[in-house]
């Protein structure tokens, strides 16, 4: 009997407790999770591992923390979906989207979502980008 592996989710916030919670999360939904807290974490960690998605908050260490993370992830493994995850409209009232190509060709993520998402969206969104 063939069992199917567990799909890696490489996760980055700078928010220890929301880190935990999304770890936790993503965890009861059936993904084994690698997790960094903050960009420098992440960046020791991006030449060392190969998730099979990747989830960036936009806002760490540095306002473009997440695009950052999300070219040198995209650079070493095009293949791998990223979300960026952010309270940037919240906090802030700018929007963006990956809706034109031109967002799409400098963000270099495939999904772009806001902080608060249901679990159960999440999910679908991780499994649409997995093709799962």
């Amino acid at each position: 009997m063939e069992t199917k592996s567990k799909k890696t989710i490489f996760l980055v916030d700078d928010d220890v407790d929301y880190l935990f919670q999304m770890k936790s999360m993503l965890e009861s939904m059936g993904f084994d999770v690698i997790s960094a807290c903050g960009q420098k974490e992440a960046e020791e960690k991006i030449d060392e591992i190969k998730p099979d998605l990747a989830m960036f908050d936009l806002m760490m260490e540095n306002k473009d923390s997440g695009f950052i993370l999300s070219h040198r992830m995209k650079k070493k493994l095009p293949d791998v979906p990223i979300i960026i995850a952010t309270a940037l409209t919240a906090e802030t009232g700018m929007i963006f989207s990956l809706e034109d190509e031109t967002d799409k060709n400098w963000i270099k993520a495939d999904l772009y979502l806001e902080k608060g998402i249901r679990p159960d969206q999440l999910h679908r969104e991780i499994n649409k980008l997995l093709k799962i």
